[in-house]
């Protein structure tokens, strides 16, 4: 069954769906399937999209997604429950440009079991199903690195098998988040692929990234609000920079910068320019755990709990998600602050997935990290959809000298 609304997002059986317009006439639009909090998406935006669906089974991933997104519809569903019917009754009969979505991948991750037999492996071919009802110019699918280990690839062109004569697909591409200007080294596999009709023209080299120097821990993060007590259960808590924007580094501007206007909270925007950011909750550590997270040298790993410092000139690894209830609510390490002896908090984190400051996760720690550690990081979504973008943007110069001549 699909499930029923929660907060900001909205059952498919809501039938103000068929009452109220969705598409954008002046950006070409995308779905974002298996959404979370909306990394993907806000990429895509920053690349001249627009994104008009998203959809995830968990409420709490996406339950500020309204927020950032006022203008998109927020779904709460199983991907593997949308059918025809729906997208005939949302798109209204209209193919959007593309769709994007990082399905969950906890069964091909390094970290896990890597269980072939995994029950969220077959969310690999629920992404590719939607991809072949909904019919779009372009898809992007990404994932974890394990996915292209020898033992997967199998299930990796079986799940591509309803796709596989209407695409022209690329082969595997793998990336790394710190060579598209964000300061983490998130290792990925992107699969892209273009309708066979289309006309874009896409090839691996495109997705080649340009970066020439990398963004460190300092850069990133170290014009923000050491974390505090402040809020009150249930609220966002704001903080002060410590630093006036124009002093702070190139990439701690960029992320200041307030967002275009059908972007973001207008709470969350009016607290920007007035010096002040969301996600900066203190985490509690006891005397003991304080003095063994001082002696840890940045770069290291802390030998009781695990967790890596942070190194100031360095990047940070993989953020990871942690789990939601259904999987016992286990929570994910956060890594040490390279200066203080604390772990980062919310708004440090989504720094280093590179989320701009005026953008929301949850009221609490536990799944604001799970919407961070869950996401594109949105500058590499808006490198690739960008070189996309470009493409598509050629075909239709070359229709209208065709047509002018």
């Amino acid at each position: 069954m699909l499930t029923k609304p929660h907060d900001r997002g909205e059952s498919v059986n809501n039938p103000r769906f068929a009452q109220e317009r969705i598409l954008v006439e002046d950006k070409p639009s995308i779905v974002d399937l298996f959404s979370g909090c909306g990394g993907f998406g806000l990429g895509a935006e920053w690349a001249g999209f627009e994104t008009i669906v998203a959809v995830d089974k968990d409420p709490d991933l996406q339950s500020s997604y309204s927020l950032n997104f006022p203008r998109a519809r927020a779904v709460v569903s199983d991907v593997n429950e949308l059918d025809d019917a729906f997208w005939r009754k949302i798109l209204r009969g209209k193919r959007p440009a593309g769709v994007i979505g990082g399905p969950p991948c906890q069964g091909f991750s390094t970290i896990g079991k890597r269980a072939p037999d995994d029950i969220r492996n077959t969310l690999l071919a629920s992404f590719f199903k939607q991809v072949s009802i909904i019919q779009p110019d372009f898809f992007v699918m990404e994932n974890v690195a394990g996915i292209l280990d020898p033992k997967f690839s199998e299930m990796l062109q079986s799940s591509m098998s309803s796709i596989i004569d209407d695409y022209r697909i690329l082969q595997p591409i793998t990336i790394s988040a710190e060579k598209f200007g964000a300061p983490t080294k998130r290792k990925r596999v992107l699969v892209i692929g273009a309708r066979n009709d289309s006309a874009i023209d896409l090839k691996p080299s495109d997705f080649v990234p340009k970066q020439t120097s990398l963004v460190t821990i300092a850069d990133a993060i170290s014009d923000l609000p050491s974390p505090s007590k402040q809020s009150q259960r249930g609220q966002f808590d704001w903080g002060e920079y410590t630093c006036a924007v124009e002093e702070a580094s190139t990439y701690a501007q960029l992320m200041r910068q307030a967002p275009n206007e059908h972007l973001g909270w207008k709470e969350a925007v009016a607290k920007l320019l007035n010096n002040q950011t969301s996600g900066n909750l203190a985490t509690e550590h006891s005397p003991a755990v304080v003095d063994r997270f001082r002696n840890t040298p940045p770069g290291k790993t802390e030998s009781v709990s695990r967790y890596p410092r942070l190194s100031s000139n360095g990047q940070c690894p993989t953020l990871r998600a942690g789990t939601g209830a259904d999987r016992g609510s286990y929570q994910s390490m956060r890594p040490l602050h390279p200066v203080e002896p604390r772990v980062i908090s919310v708004r440090e984190a989504a720094r280093l997935q590179s989320f701009p400051d005026w953008f929301v996760f949850h009221p609490t720690k536990w799944h604001s990290f799970r919407m961070i550690g869950n996401s594109v990081p949105p500058l590499v979504s808006k490198s690739i959809l960008s070189k996309i973008k470009t493409r598509i943007e050629s075909k239709q110069l070359h229709h209208r000298v065709l047509a002018a001549e």
